[in-house]
């Protein structure tokens, strides 16, 4: 009987080794990147009505603020750091009927005051900290001008 005692030990223990292995592994959490949204920007149009811009006479910049946080980022001398970058959406979030035509989206986007426009879709490198970010959006039509009406254009800031 102790001969089957000990092979019960042996069955118990091999499973109790396989089910440490199967139980949910906890996770650090290294770093974090917040991005809250401030002012929203302001197309407007040129003389010629074929572009609408924030960087338009009249126009404005939207704005939002990064703050990056990297455990790796503090040890590690930059690796593992955050890149923001904010592209140019495809299409208007909403336009009168044809404006949405024959449309080109170009952003561009500055960090921390700077007065250097970084294309959009370019991420750049942030430290840990809190970065300050305006964001400029530029739709051209390739031919006539734009209808007469209301545009919204989404740009989306990315943190990565």
């Amino acid at each position: 009987m102790a001969r089957k005692r000990r092979r019960n030990n042996r069955a118990l223990l091999a499973m109790a080794a396989l089910a440490g292995f199967c139980l949910p592994v906890q996770a650090a959490i290294i770093g974090t990147c917040t991005i809250m949204v401030g002012a929203s920007g302001t197309m407007t149009a040129n003389p010629a009505i074929g572009i609408l811009g924030s960087k338009q006479a009249g126009g404005s910049s939207a704005s939002a603020t990064i703050v990056a946080s990297s455990l790796l980022c503090s040890l590690l001398n930059l690796l593992d750091c955050y890149s923001v970058s904010a592209p140019a959406p495809a299409a208007f979030s909403s336009a009168p009927s044809g404006g949405g035509t024959n449309v080109t989206f170009a952003s561009v986007f500055r960090l921390d005051g700077s007065g250097t426009d970084n294309t959009g879709s370019v991420p750049q490198r942030v430290v840990n900290g809190t970065h300050t970010m305006q964001v400029d959006l530029t739709a051209t039509r390739s031919s006539g001008i734009f209808p007469a009406g209301n545009y919204q254009g989404t740009v989306t800031v990315r943190c990565e």
